[in-house]
């Protein structure tokens, strides 16, 4: 049986190639860049006041200057500043020929018609933002594999660029298997339970920057499984869940055997997620998930997740891992490295995890309370004290700390 990282490896050893697409900035949001950015023009494109006031000669104040016009952001100066004059200007407003500083109009007073009075000094270049200080000419601006949040989006547009070159978004086609199956919303009959786990791979392929194909629930019948499977290579991956342990009806390793698939692997010396299937059919890497929820969405996190964001071509393709210190002591029988389901909180400066709940592989309310995974490993009893912990819900700090509050400095 496999280690965890011996999987891992064999997984990410076949990452199928992806292509790129134009996009423009409005579809841009949350993909990831599929070329290196440089800036075509200059940001400011001219020297811009970072202040509304007056442009002056730093060599004319403190005085009574003449004002010559007044500039608004989208204006053009008419006039060159000559010594004794001042043009009234506004934020981000093109500075006129001459003049090499600005004061705050918080620093002026009005001295008659067209005349103003400006208190205290001013160096050259105060309050001036020259041109291309921010970003020049051919510059880097991002790059390949960044995804793009509301920033780098803003600073695209800030530099002229309407589209960018992003990857495609790799189809995942996801099969749900299991006589008991009955989407939710419809009546369970005897023996029935709802389908939860197409649903939860769906979100986390979006989540993961791909696009799910829902290919619905199959029955366990090895031919209308085979059929299902044919089907699904269209897409990119292939991902199953249920049906890949060794009771009498677990019929996805051989139907997989019998397309034609190179079984890779299909155990992995971890817990929970023990029973996953692995293999590559034309290039098209197929998973057979557990068909309990937690195993389900566990394997995804540890396996199927990097794929797609080296598909992706996300650099890092891992979830981040952070230092916790864990709340009071998880014991454990020895066997299988085993994925504990942590609710994250800060306390101060630390951030402390606590056990979420039921840690049974059906406990899939732990995964909804759950914000990581802390690893208890192979032949540990317990653990205890400063502990990594794989985050997976980046939005951990809406916790127990939830609120607006700065600490001091």
């Amino acid at each position: 049986m496999l280690t965890i990282e011996q999987a891992l490896a064999r997984v990410l050893a076949h990452i199928p190639p992806n292509g790129a697409e134009r996009a423009s900035l409005a579809e841009a949001h949350g993909r990831v860049l599929a070329e290196d950015v440089v800036s075509p023009g200059e940001l400011p494109p001219w020297p811009a006041s970072a202040m509304d006031g007056f442009a002056v000669r730093a060599a004319d104040v403190p005085g009574e200057l003449v004002i010559l016009e007044t500039v608004a952001a989208g204006g053009v100066p008419r006039h060159r500043v000559t010594p004794g004059h001042a043009t009234r200007i506004m934020t981000g407003a093109p500075v006129p020929d001459g003049a090499d500083a600005v004061l705050m109009v918080e620093d002026s007073e009005p001295a008659g018609p067209d005349r103003v009075r400006l208190g205290g000094g001013a160096t050259s270049g105060q309050h001036i933002r020259p041109q291309g200080s921010e970003v020049p000419r051919g510059a880097p601006v991002l790059s390949r594999g960044r995804t793009l949040g509301a920033g780098a989006i803003g600073v695209l547009a800030a530099v002229g660029i309407p589209a960018v070159q992003v990857a495609v978004r790799p189809k995942v086609g996801i099969l749900s298997t299991g006589d008991e199956l009955v989407e939710p919303g419809s009546p369970l009959g005897p023996g029935q339970i709802h389908s939860s786990n197409g649903h939860a791979l769906a979100a986390l392929v979006r989540e993961a920057g791909a696009h799910p194909v829902d290919l619905g629930s199959i029955r366990d019948d090895p031919a209308a499984l085979a059929a299902a499977f044919r089907a699904a290579l269209r897409c990119d991956v292939v991902v199953s869940t249920g049906g890949v342990s060794v009771g009498d009806y677990d019929h996805v390793k051989d139907v997989l055997g019998e397309l034609g698939i190179t079984m890779d692997f299909w155990r992995v010396a971890m817990k929970p997620g023990k029973p996953l299937a692995y293999g590559v059919l034309g290039g098209t890497p197929i998973f057979g998930l557990p068909g309990n929820p937690v195993s389900c969405m566990v394997n995804f996190y540890q396996f199927v997740r990097p794929v797609l964001r080296s598909m992706l071509g996300d650099p890092t393709p891992f979830l981040p891992v952070i230092q916790a210190e864990l709340v009071g002591r998880t014991r454990r029988r020895p066997g299988r490295p085993e994925f504990i389901r942590v609710r994250l909180f800060r306390e101060g400066d630390v951030v402390r995890a606590e056990v979420a709940g039921h840690q049974g592989s059906a406990g899939v309310l732990s995964m909804a309370d759950a914000h990581g995974f802390a690893l208890l490993p192979e032949g540990a009893t317990e653990i205890a004290g400063t502990v990594a912990v794989q985050v997976f819900d980046p939005n951990f700090q809406s916790g127990k700390d939830a609120g607006y509050r700065w600490s001091a400095p």
